[in-house]
This record gives C-alpha cells, structure tokens and sequence, in this order.
C-alpha cells in the first residue's frame, strides 16, 4: 500500500495546509482516499483529484485515461463508507457512484470545465469515465 513518490506527496500536501506545492501535481486539488478493497478487505488508499458540487467531494475514474476502470471504484461499490483526507482535515464520507446518465454527464463537464486537462480523457480511454460523488457524514 505503501509508495514512496505518493507518500511524498502527501506529506507535502500536510506540511501546507492541504495544498502540493511540488512536482507535477503542484497546484492541484487532491485528496486521499482509503476505501476497503472488495477482493481483500484491506485498507486501499487512492489520491484523486477533486471537484466540489453541492457540498460533497466529486472524483472521476479516469486513471489517467486508462482504457481500464481504476481498481478505486470497484472498492467503493462494494464498500461505499471511506475516509478522505481533504484541505488539511481527515472525514468519513460515503462514495456513491453516479449512474444516471444524465447527472454523470453534467458532474463529468463541470469536472472537466474546472480541471482541463481531464478533457481528453473519455476519448482516450474509450470508455464512460465513472463519477463519484464523496459525500462527508457526521
């Protein structure tokens, strides 16, 4: 679970209040994400990128335009109750993913319109690009 490039970023991300300030992702607003493993049972934890819509944390399953559905969404249809690590403090959420077609399109634009480089995704990958909505509870 553990990866050296990933564990520098996110204590980058904790020494400034949430924020990267190094490397490639500088800038951009991530979260982390531990989620229960549908096969293992064992924490799985995931850095995603982040929108927000009517309060809840919007993440997509892009993979980097994968042609392959990240393992991340498989975990959290089999286990919808996560912990995300966001702007500098720890909540429990609840992950549903977004099936109407219709609220899966507008979250996936409003994604993409906040975060351009996500654009050319869905053609690269030639699949639907999931959307799911992290919404805090407690």
């Amino acid at each position: 679970m553990s990866n050296p490039w990933e564990d520098n970023l996110i204590a980058d991300m904790r020494a400034n209040g949430g924020v990267v300030t190094q490397g490639p992702l500088a800038g951009h607003p991530l979260l982390v994400m531990t989620a229960t493993g549908a096969k293992s049972g064992e924490a799985r934890r995931s850095i995603l990128t982040w929108t927000r819509d009517a309060g809840d944390y919007i993440v997509a399953g892009t993979a980097g335009g994968s042609p392959v559905t990240p393992g991340w969404v498989h975990n959290v249809r089999a286990n919808p109750d996560v912990q995300i690590e966001v702007e500098n403090r720890t909540v429990n959420a609840r992950a549903s993913v977004v099936y109407d077609e219709a609220e899966r399109q507008r979250l996936w634009d409003q994604h993409a319109a906040e975060l351009p480089w996500f654009a050319e995704y869905p053609e690269k990958a030639q699949r639907p690009i999931p959307m799911v909505r992290l919404s805090p509870v407690g």
